[in-house]
């Protein structure tokens, strides 16, 4: 009799499909695969409260290890998250056995070296040529990264700061992480501050020409993740605080449009994220249809509705250009909202001005809100 591995996919004319454990052939394939969907890295486990971000850097980035500089390894994949943290990447397959012990070692010399040896004009130099190798423009890339609420240069600054301050993370990701790498991933984290160390299992299932990559995320422990929350960077901020610097930068008519909306977004009980920037806060309504994040719109102490359409591209609702371009349209029924059509692929933003100088404003963003919460409604569940 087969094994099960208890993953189960429930197909639409309610047949069920069994998955069975299946091992990446190579592990080039691995990386390629790691490199195409940063998402896999599951930024929702490793920071529930303020899901991580990816931006690829590079693939085989070089670290030196010596006095005169010269290149001796490369790391698998560099990223950046949206806080300007480098992200160490190492990949190994479960049938290579330099994954007990031998990796350790090798992501701790390039972690020691990384800060010495990598300047930010050569890191950003390797993300804009990454960029252009896969046909996207790195200002889109960066900016879907950081949103609206920080400039390029001040984000470059913060992954400056964040390597002099040795503020890095690891991950190993293998396919399968043994017991042995789990229990030194747990204990480096407790001990390493202000770095971090984690392991990512990435579990590949077959069966019937489908495949599915279950994520889950070791090292984690209450105690170190109240340590990375006090060390977190920026302000966490709640509706008091984001109103209260709104009532400093808006009219009375703007703020008032404001409450409107965020009564809105609360409305039934719908649980609100609050963003961590240091200059702007802002807030937005957790959507998650067919289990994946997605954050169409949300309201900026910056006296703005930021729409961030490009961030929706291949997401569950609004990942076709057609129904994306309905959203658009009906929130840039505001009067002079200018939107077009090149900024479905672009973070774009409504000034809460703007809503206040048409007499509808209000209603046609409220209105907007309520076709986009019915059609995340009509999405099936995962």
């Amino acid at each position: 009799m087969t094994e099960r591995s208890g993953v189960f996919v429930l197909q639409k004319d309610n047949s069920l499909i069994s998955m069975e454990p299946t091992e990446f052939a190579k592990e080039d394939d691995f990386q390629r695969l790691l490199g195409s969907f940063p998402a896999l890295l599951v930024g929702d486990q490793i920071d529930p409260e303020n899901p991580r971000r990816w931006a690829l850097v590079k693939r085989e980035q070089p670290i030196a290890t010596d006095e005169i500089g010269s290149t001796q390894w490369s790391i698998d994949h560099l990223f950046l998250d949206q806080d300007g943290i480098p992200t160490l990447v190492e990949i190994k397959r479960q049938s290579d056995s330099r994954i007990r012990r031998e990796v350790v070692g090798q992501m701790l010399d390039y972690a020691a070296n990384c800060a010495t040896y990598w300047s930010i004009e050569m890191l950003q130099s390797n993300f804009e040529k990454t960029c252009e190798n896969a046909g996207t423009l790195s200002e889109a890339i960066l900016s879907e990264l950081i949103g609206p609420e920080q400039t390029a240069a001040e984000f470059w600054g913060q992954v400056r700061t964040n390597l002099q301050a040795g503020r890095i993370r690891i991950l190993f990701v293998a396919d399968a992480i043994p017991l042995e790498l789990r229990r030194i991933v747990e204990f480096l984290n407790k001990q390493m501050d202000p770095a971090e160390v984690l392991a990512i299992e990435l579990r590949q299932y077959a069966g019937q020409g489908l495949k599915t990559i279950v994520p889950v995320v070791f090292g984690q422990t209450q105690e170190t993740v109240n340590k990375r929350a006090g060390g977190a960077a920026g302000q966490h901020w709640d509706a008091e605080s984001l109103f209260a610097k709104l009532k400093k930068k808006v009219g009375a008519r703007e703020f008032e449009i404001a409450q409107k909306i965020f009564d809105w977004m609360r409305k039934d009980g719908r649980p609100l994220r609050f963003g961590t920037g240091r200059e702007n806060g802002s807030v937005y309504p957790v959507f998650r249809p067919g289990g994946v994040n997605i954050n169409p719109v949300y309201l900026s102490t910056d006296g703005k509705l930021w729409f961030q359409f490009g961030s929706l591209d291949r997401k569950p609702v609004f990942g076709l250009l057609a129904k994306r371009r309905e959203l658009m349209t009906r929130f840039g029924a505001v009067k002079d909202a200018g939107f077009v059509e090149a900024d479905l692929t672009r973070y774009r933003s409504i000034a809460l001005s703007k809503v206040a100088a048409d007499p509808d404003g209000l209603a046609k963003i409220l209105s907007a809100f309520e076709w986009m919460d019915e059609q995340i409604g009509h999405q099936p569940p995962s």
